[in-house]
């Protein structure tokens, strides 16, 4: 569902890239119809000026709205699914990003599910590390939206961020792109545990900037230094729709 062929990887601080397109055109401009609305988010001012709709936050009207829409139900599926999860692992291998996933174990809804579902079978499954995948709606406000510059937590592995916006329904000129950053200060530059920084003591290094079915994608490392600066569409009702997917580990 999601086309990787066409990725461009830049690798200094940290491994980072971008696909587009992504999404058939077709399914892409379902999904971008079908987005939900942001009367059903969660409010996360303690992250920036944003919003989020996933499993972790309002989970009711996550899985509601989900198993109401044809569309993004099948996608959710095959996101949680170990043929998506193998697909990035190797698009990352084929730009020489080894994570040692190759053979890595794949718990798809959750850790305890899948150790039930082994002993029902008989088996009794290994302690070793397993994997998941988390999927997230996302709004930014172009009036004044903004994602704090952050490293993400150490659970995540690899992160996803695909535009959910039609073509030319975006002004480049409110911003909103991904920004890579460096931190000013040494005392921030091993940041492991995804402490918060302010925007004046990071500095940018690249920005890719928000455009239509686009995918960023990039590994979390302990210096993985990223934020979407505070946008500039003062009266604007526009938001800087994503899908914020996480590959993350489970012990």
């Amino acid at each position: 569902m999601f086309t990787f062929g066409n990725a461009e990887f830049r690798y200094e601080p940290y491994p980072i890239g971008v696909v587009a397109p992504v999404i058939a055109g077709d399914l892409y401009e379902q999904l971008v119809e079908s987005f939900p609305p942001v009367e059903l988010f969660d409010y996360m001012p303690e992250v920036g000026h944003k919003y989020a709709l996933s499993e972790k936050f309002k989970p009711a009207n996550y899985h509601d709205y989900i198993a109401k829409s044809p569309a993004w139900r099948e996608l959710h599926a095959w996101i949680k699914s170990e043929s998506f999860f193998r697909a990035v692992v190797d698009l990352l291998s084929r730009h020489d990003i080894d994570l040692g996933l190759g053979k890595a174990k794949f718990s798809g809804k959750g850790l305890w599910p899948w150790r039930l579902g082994e002993l029902m079978k008989g088996r009794w499954p290994r302690g070793d590390l397993s994997f998941r995948t988390r999927f997230e709606f996302s709004m930014l406000p172009a009036d004044g939206g903004y994602v704090t510059p952050h490293t993400d937590t150490p659970r995540k592995i690899i992160t996803l961020v695909v535009s959910m916006v039609k073509p030319g329904e975006w002004d480049p000129e409110f911003g909103g792109g991904t920004e890579v950053d460096r931190p000013k200060s040494h005392r921030h530059a091993f940041n492991r545990m995804n402490r918060y920084i302010p925007f004046e003591e990071a500095e940018p290094l690249h920005t890719f900037d928000f455009r239509p079915n686009q995918c960023v994608i990039f590994i979390k490392t302990f210096n993985s230094l990223h934020c979407v600066r505070p946008m500039t569409g003062t009266g604007s009702q526009a938001m800087r729709r994503t899908l914020t997917i996480n590959i993350e580990k489970q012990e």
